[in-house]
């Protein structure tokens, strides 16, 4: 580790000259090009190419806590196991500025390299600032080479602009948190609870971006007031109205299974009110490829 580190900081301290045995991969300044390769409400992806490389991808996720992760898609996954050094690394028109170690990374054999959420968006911040996050590592297919792979700050702020604005809008909660739902009804009715139809909008919001859905199911259910055929029509038709609803934010109805159980099944007693509510509900399963 310390003759790596000794290594490293040769490298850094005069980053201009050619090293024998070091491999350098960076767009230069002219075909830096930074792109968002995915702009959605479920997920923001800043992506750079690195010729001869692969990509340099920062990517964030919609989910109730705000999240980011840089990922290093290499052409050539790793053979071994490893452990590279994460720099901000001044470009050659910062003279006397000076470098910073922002992160290790674990290399795992065959896969890519990547960092946490701290150390991705220090990389940004750093890019923001026109420095060059840059990997360094003992190369694991030629053991007399040390390679470094920088990303070019040129070209940066007008995309990370539109990056963190894309960020700014992403959905406050995921898949996880909508896969199984319960929705509750009023007394006698299709009308939803205020509650329920706040969590059946959210679900509406994630299928407005995500239709990809292979299974929808939908199964209503109701208390034992009433008869039983009537209270088995009334849960088919609360699921029905929720059936519609998701056809109307694009899932194919060929993959939306409705069941209605009237009076069976109950999660509650129903002497009391509060458990009778609780019986009146259709709960709402969705599967993704």
């Amino acid at each position: 580790m310390f003759k790596t580190r000794w290594l490293l900081a040769l490298i850094l301290v005069i980053p201009n000259l050619a090293f024998a045995g070091l491999r350098h991969y960076a767009a230069d300044v002219p075909s830096s090009s930074w792109k968002l390769s995915e702009q959605s409400r479920l997920q923001c992806t800043l992506s750079h190419p690195i010729p001869g490389y692969g990509n340099a991808l920062f990517t964030s996720m919609a989910s109730k806590q705000l999240n980011m992760e840089f990922e290093l898609d290499m052409l050539r996954l790793p053979k071994t196991y490893g452990v590279a050094a994460v720099y901000s690394v001044p470009p050659a028109w910062m003279p006397g500025e000076g470098q910073r170690e922002i992160a290790d990374m674990s290399l795992r054999k065959q896969f890519n390299g990547d960092l946490p959420e701290q150390a991705a968006w220090t990389m940004l911040s750093e890019l923001e600032k026109g420095f060059w996050p840059t990997v360094y590592y003992a190369d694991w297919y030629n053991p007399y080479d040390k390679v470094a792979v920088g990303l070019n700050a040129s070209n940066f702020a007008p995309t990370y602009e539109a990056f963190v604005n894309c960020v700014a809008n992403l959905l406050p909660f995921n898949f996880d948190d909508i896969a199984y739902t319960v929705l509750s009804y009023q007394k006698n009715s299709t009308e939803l609870t205020k509650y329920s139809q706040k969590r059946l909008n959210m679900i509406g919001e994630y299928l407005k971006e995500d239709t990809d859905m292979e299974l929808v199911l939908l199964d209503g259910y109701s208390d034992s007031y009433g008869g039983r055929w009537n209270n088995l029509q009334l849960s088919i038709r609360r699921a029905e109205a929720i059936q519609n609803y998701f056809e109307q934010m694009g899932v194919d109805p060929e993959r939306i299974e409705v069941t209605g159980h009237g009076e069976r099944r109950h999660v509650a007693g129903n002497s009391h009110a509060m458990d009778r509510a609780k019986n009146r509900r259709v709960v709402v399963r969705l599967a993704k490829p």
